[in-house]
């Protein structure tokens, strides 16, 4: 009878031991999963922060652009309130001249 409680009992240990082992490679396997996930994960962020970045540097550049097309159009917004301008214009699109000028016209 002796030989069987501990031939039971060795069997048990071994169930037991069995148990861990599986538990032990559950675990392990799903702490891989895991790591592969997240290593994934982190490529495809790391890909997002480039193109971000990529992204972030042509609005700056195009801001700056837009900054000195908004210089431009201020100087020519001043220029086109003066005198000088005024002038130019009327000659041009409306033929107009300085009661001082004298317009030489050309035979033809």
């Amino acid at each position: 009878m002796i030989k069987m409680g501990t031939s039971s009992r060795t069997k048990r240990r071994k169930k037991e031991r069995l148990g861990n082992r599986l538990a032990l490679i559950g675990i392990t396997g799903v702490i891989l999963s895991m790591a592969v996930v997240v290593s994934i994960k982190g490529a495809t962020l790391q890909d997002k922060d480039l193109e971000y970045m990529i992204r972030e540097e042509n609005l700056q550049a195009q801001k700056e652009k837009e900054k000195a097309r908004a210089s431009e159009l201020e100087e020519r917004r001043i220029y086109v309130e003066t005198k000088k301008y005024i002038e130019e214009v009327a000659k041009e699109k409306l033929g107009l001249v300085n009661p001082d000028e004298v317009i030489l016209k050309p035979k033809g």
